[in-house]
């Protein structure tokens, strides 16, 4: 191969193929690679089902009859739900593959608290009605939220006597005299922090926060969540078809053996005896070892269920966030589940999966907490997963490399790392007031 492409990228993993179309759409000349012969990479989603017994139990691993086909199943190896004013719809509307994919919205957002499930108040009657707090309580946490919409960082006349600069989380809650629950259940149901670092610091990004979980919510009403319709796979899908539109190159099944350096910088990758020139490399952890390093490990356990997960109104989707605190820990746990509503599994069948940040030695205890609201477990998968991330921006050597995914339910902090990779890679970030495509709504 004698010609020479703007950027290679290898791994066809969410992140790479968003700033796969993300760069296409821009006129880049992109060729995209992958080891596997299938898209998703870590986020891909098995079907059919035999596929992930295997993955798990071996070769001569066999789901169960009353398991129904495997070709009606789609598992996420890596669930995530996409807030629906968030900024990875954002990017999906900018760059056109909604036009592929069809989404559907989370029947119901959850939170653990004293050991009990409660529903994360959806509008102002079920804010009122729930026994998430006590009435003065709700009344408190009206007033803050109403603060939070009406905030203008512009106009002092909103800051309620707090300053955006210097004013911290924890001083917002005490002005509004917030007891811890709700403080709990604000930072991380709503602004979806996954531990509490965040009081101690400025409040203007958890107030940013707050305000998105609110407009995403006012869009769809049941919860503030979207998830494609036959899994999360199709993402990467629908990206590869885009920036296939744009003139990308894609190529599967194709072995990477290293990628080619001259004086530090990287000028292409190594395919057994040929050299493909590429001026920039795009790529997950596992293409370039060298670069990443360790910080830390996810363990995420895949469960199948023959019924919804117990305490959510028979919820047929939903997500469930446990508060470190209300079980003792430094990070949260995370339950997303999905069902047949989703196409993700057939009738009466339900996926659910737990995932948290390793803290122990003894990860599976970790997760136990999330585990007991499901209920019995027909089946489950567990994965300890080790997480990457670049030692250096790759402004010397133009290898631009993602982290690995971390156990968070919800996409802000893939599409965050995203985001800042394509703006390491271009230097200058992605200009989201030039989305001219339709909203989700005004496709259909």
């Amino acid at each position: 191969m004698d010609e020479e492409y703007d950027a290679i990228i290898l791994g066809t993993g969410l992140k790479e193929c968003i700033i796969s179309g993300m760069l296409s759409v821009s006129g880049k000349k992109v060729l995209h690679m992958d080891r596997n012969n299938y898209y998703g990479g870590d986020s891909a989603s098995l079907t059919p089902l035999e596929q992930l017994f295997e993955k798990f139990h071996g070769p001569n691993a066999k789901p169960a009859p009353e398991m129904g086909r495997g070709r009606d199943w789609n598992v996420d190896l890596i669930p995530k739900f996409l807030m629906a004013n968030g900024s990875m719809v954002k990017l999906l509307i900018h760059t056109g593959v909604t036009r592929y994919l069809e989404f559907k919205s989370i029947e119901g957002s959850y939170v653990l608290k004293g050991g009990k499930i409660y529903k994360v108040p959806a509008d102002e009657m079920e804010a009122l009605a729930t026994s998430l707090m006590g009435m003065f309580e709700k009344r408190r946490f009206k007033k803050f939220l109403v603060w939070c919409q009406q905030f203008d960082v512009n106009n002092t006349e909103t800051w309620n006597g707090l300053d955006p600069h210097n004013s911290t989380m924890q001083q917002v809650y005490e002005k509004f005299g917030l007891d811890e629950n709700t403080a709990d259940f604000t930072g991380h149901a709503l602004a979806l922090y996954r531990n509490d670092e965040y009081k101690n610091q400025p409040f203007m990004p958890t107030v940013e926060k707050v305000r998105l979980y609110s407009d995403s919510l006012a869009r769809y009403g049941k919860s503030p969540y979207l998830y494609p319709l036959y899994g999360l796979g199709e993402l990467p899908q629908g990206f590869a078809r885009l920036s296939a539109i744009y003139g990308g190159t894609y190529m599967l099944d194709k072995k990477v053996d290293n990628i080619v350096y001259e004086g530090g910088k990287a000028i292409g990758v190594k395919c057994g005896d040929e050299i493909v020139k590429g001026k920039q490399i795009y790529c997950d952890p596992s293409y370039a070892t060298d670069k990443v390093k360790k910080t830390g490990q996810v363990i995420r356990a895949i469960c199948l269920l023959n019924h919804p997960v117990p305490n959510t109104n028979d919820a047929q989707s939903c997500q469930i966030i446990i508060p470190q605190k209300q079980v003792g820990r430094h990070y949260d746990i995370y339950i997303s589940c999905v069902s047949n509503t989703n196409m993700a599994s057939p009738k009466g069948w339900f996926i659910a999966m737990v995932s948290t940040t390793v803290e122990t030695t003894s990860p599976e205890t970790e997760i136990l907490p999330g585990l007991q609201l499901l209920g019995p477990i027909t089946e489950k998968f567990v994965t300890v997963s080790d997480v990457f991330e670049p030692v250096d921006l790759g402004t010397e050597s133009q290898v631009f490399i993602s982290k690995s995914y971390d156990p968070t339910s919800h996409f802000e902090t893939t599409c965050k790392d995203v985001l800042e990779v394509y703006e390491r890679g271009t230097t200058t970030p992605f200009d989201f007031t030039k989305i001219t495509h339709l909203s989700l709504e005004e496709q259909e």
